[in-house]
């Protein structure tokens, strides 16, 4: 969501607007590639644990390796390739997760799929950490809102959308083919942004010493950061560990993929209902998040989740999950509209880290504990947002509308 260079918009370089948007979509199918690829197996636990002979729990450091080494390589790619020609590195980037991904699929022990996992984490928190700038880059000045909406909202449709359509191929054609599948659209992405992307020379970087000077001095930063990791943590803490719990219920494994497209569905509602006001209102919203997010939670873990209402609930979770990354990163730039570089790289750290704690909170508590324990640890971080954002947060916030919203 960085870039290391602040170079003038697209305007008058004599690039076509055309030209310019197909690179767009191809940074878009990139970052699409790369979160998806992250989450995909919180809908293959299960099958992938069985085929390589460990637990539930344990493989869900699939989810918590590579979001643990996205919140590091965030910054430290960002800083460390600052002079190198950002279509280069994002090439790069996008590349190592595709045959990360063929390696997984072909992996015949949980230690290979681990190290695969290392790699994308790399991928992820690096890609992230410098796609979001590129918009600037690619189409006139008058056009960077929305082609920032674009790139961002391929973050937002991998976390609603990309799982549950891995998870349904991997029930129809085994979990390998899903991983391939992520695999081959990342070198997909690879070969279009070869083509389609222009020479993004780095003309400055981002230096490790201003990612803690904006976090001492900007207390709306720091309550957002404190936000992110309350209500990524809490979800991740649960949502990893969703498809043992269905079937625990009584649901077949097909009926859990369909139940987990619905809540990309209504994730892509989410998304759409927060983007419309949250310009406006990101501080309401947000709020609002946290009540949908606790109450999903909670009653899931009193009902038990059978087919009928776990459709319900999921639906439920699902509009306030598809809200957040939208939400939250608008509150990032509403905190520091001066200062976006450095505030978005440590959203970023947050973001992967809190995937990553929120799985590893999980299993531990899936194996050693009830097995809806993962709710109530959910529901109980999403009521702690409440505290934090309920807070004295007014007068924090930039009231000007962020850009694409």
């Amino acid at each position: 969501m960085t870039s290391v260079a602040s170079p003038s918009p697209a305007t008058g370089t004599g690039r076509s607007p055309v030209k310019g948007w197909f690179a767009v979509a191809a940074v878009t199918l990139g970052i699409f590639c790369l979160m998806t690829s992250e989450l995909l197996p919180v809908g293959l636990l299960t099958p992938v644990g069985d085929a390589l002979h460990v637990s539930e729990g344990t493989a869900g450091l699939m989810v918590t390796v590579p979001g643990l080494v996205a919140a590091l390589s965030a910054p430290i790619v960002t800083v460390a390739t600052g002079r190198i020609d950002r279509r280069i590195v994002l090439g790069v980037l996008v590349g190592l997760v595709g045959a990360a991904n063929l390696a997984s699929a072909f992996a015949d022990h949980f230690a290979i799929v681990l190290g695969a996992r290392f790699l994308v984490g790399i991928a992820v928190g690096g890609f992230w950490a410098i796609a979001g700038g590129i918009a600037l880059r690619l189409v006139p000045e008058e056009h960077v809102g929305r082609a920032m909406a674009i790139i961002f909202g391929g973050v937002e449709t991998a976390s609603v959308l990309g799982v549950p359509t891995g998870t349904l191929l991997g029930d129809l054609s085994g979990w390998r083919t899903a991983f391939a599948a992520v695999g081959g659209l990342g070198l997909t992405a690879l070969v279009l942004m070869v083509f389609l992307l222009p020479p993004l020379p780095a003309d400055e970087s981002l230096t490790f010493a201003e990612l803690p000077r904006i976090f001492k001095s900007n207390r709306g930063v720091r309550i957002g950061i404190a936000i992110t990791f309350l209500l990524i943590t809490g979800h991740f803490v649960a949502y990893t560990f969703v498809r043992p719990i269905l079937q625990d219920a009584g649901i077949s494994g097909n009926r859990v993929s369909m139940m987990l497209l619905i809540f990309g569905v209504a994730g892509i509602i989410g998304n759409f209902l927060a983007g419309a006001k949250v310009g406006q209102h990101v501080r309401t919203i947000v709020l609002a998040i946290s009540v949908v997010l606790t109450a999903a939670m909670v009653l899931f873990a009193v009902t038990g989740g059978g087919l009928a209402v776990g459709i319900a609930l999921l639906v439920l979770w699902g509009l306030g999950y598809g809200a957040v990354p939208v939400s939250l990163q608008t509150w990032i730039l509403k905190a520091a509209p001066d200062a976006t570089e450095a505030a978005s790289s440590l959203y970023v750290s947050m973001f992967n880290f809190s995937i990553a704690l929120g799985a590893l909170i999980g299993g531990l508590a899936f194996d050693s504990l009830a097995m809806t324990s993962v709710l109530w640890i959910g529901a109980a971080l999403a009521v702690l947002t409440l505290a934090v954002a309920g807070g004295r947060t007014k007068g924090l916030l930039s009231t000007e509308p962020t850009a694409g919203h």
